[in-house]
Parts: C-alpha cells; structure tokens; sequence
C-alpha cells in the first residue's frame, strides 16, 4: 500500500509565502514523476507543478516565477515553497505520485489526500 502524506498549507495574506511537503511511504519500487495539482470551489483539479526524478520540472503558467518544487528522491519526498501568493492560488492542493509498485508493474498515480491553502487578507 502507498500513502501520500502532505503537510503545510494553511492561511496566507497575499503577497506571502506557505511550504507544502509530500512523502510517499510504503511498497514503493520508483518514482517516476512527483507533483502538486489544485483544485478550487467550482473548477477542475489543475497541474500546479512536477518534478521528475532527474530533476525535470514543469509549471503551470499561472504560477511560473512564484512557486518552487524541489524533492528529495533518497526520501521520497516532494516540497513546493510558494511565494507571492495571490487570492486566487485559495485551493485545495494534492500531492501526486507517479510510481510502480513492483518492477513489472506500469506506472500508476497516487494521490494525497489535500490540503487547503486559503490567500485572503
């Protein structure tokens, strides 16, 4: 079994900074690609940010220049430091984990189960 933990999120003022964190645990064989998607009230869930093991990362528009991904391959581990917030960057945000399980199975995305970041003064 694979779990997603996130932690982080929370309150911010515009303008501001939150961190969000995401480890993956359990039988884990790789992980191809780690990311943050968002969902606000009355929209799709959206691509936020990815990071591929070789450090390969890929943005959404909308957050380009203000939200940073790193991880930590050794600890299966995703962050993403979000600078600059903005009201409208108010949703819920789930890790995502593109791994195999064992080394004959196919990637398959796992998902955390949200945390809420709200951008108001």
């Amino acid at each position: 079994q694979v779990q997603l933990v996130e932690s982080g999120g929370g309150l911010a003022q515009p303008g501001g900074s939150l961190r969000l964190s995401c480890a993956a645990s359990g039988i884990i064989f790789d992980i191809n690609r780690m990311g943050w998607y968002r969902q606000a009230p009355g929209k799709q869930r959206e691509l936020v940010a990815a990071i591929t093991t070789d450090g390969s990362t890929n943005y959404a528009d909308s957050v380009k220049g203000r939200f940073t991904i790193s991880s930590n391959n050794a600890k299966n581990t995703v962050y993403m430091e979000m600078n600059s917030l903005k009201p409208e960057d108010t949703a819920i945000y789930y890790c995502n984990a593109r791994l195999r399980v064992v080394r004959m199975a196919a990637y398959a995305d796992y998902w955390g189960q949200g945390t809420q970041v709200n951008v108001s003064s």
